[in-house]
């Protein structure tokens, strides 16, 4: 059981930090630091797995894929927005930049989540 937290864990934390990366480079408006990269990272991932609670707890009663890959992406970008508003080494402007970077997170967090879950399912069948 640990081990599948932990696998799930790792996964989210390289998601982000690889979506962070990714929006750094393809985004001129968007700049992140070495130290920022880290912080931004950890605080991302604490805002984003409580915004994600709450809603599902208050918001949605029968819960589907669809929603939940909405859900998602709303927890991306109001995670993006109080992690700008925390981590000084993070910068990003205009509204056009939070939405590229929004969806670069998302897609970038879906795809390493998606990898984990793989690894979980290689796990049990070993």
């Amino acid at each position: 059981m640990f081990k599948r937290w932990g696998i799930r864990l790792a996964s989210s934390l390289i998601g982000i930090a690889a979506g962070l990366l990714v929006c750094s480079l393809a985004l001129s408006r968007f700049s992140i630091s070495a130290t920022a990269l880290v912080e931004a990272t950890l605080i991302f991932w604490g805002v984003h797995f409580f915004v994600q609670v709450v809603a599902l707890r208050t918001l949605i009663r029968q819960p589907s894929v669809s929603l939940a890959g909405l859900l998602a992406l709303g927890a991306t970008i109001v995670s993006l927005v109080i992690v700008d508003i925390i981590v000084s080494g993070l910068t990003v402007h205009g509204a056009t930049t939070y939405l590229a970077a929004t969806l670069i997170i998302w897609v970038c967090t879906a795809v390493a989540d998606t990898i984990g879950v793989r690894k979980i399912r290689a796990e049990r069948r070993a």
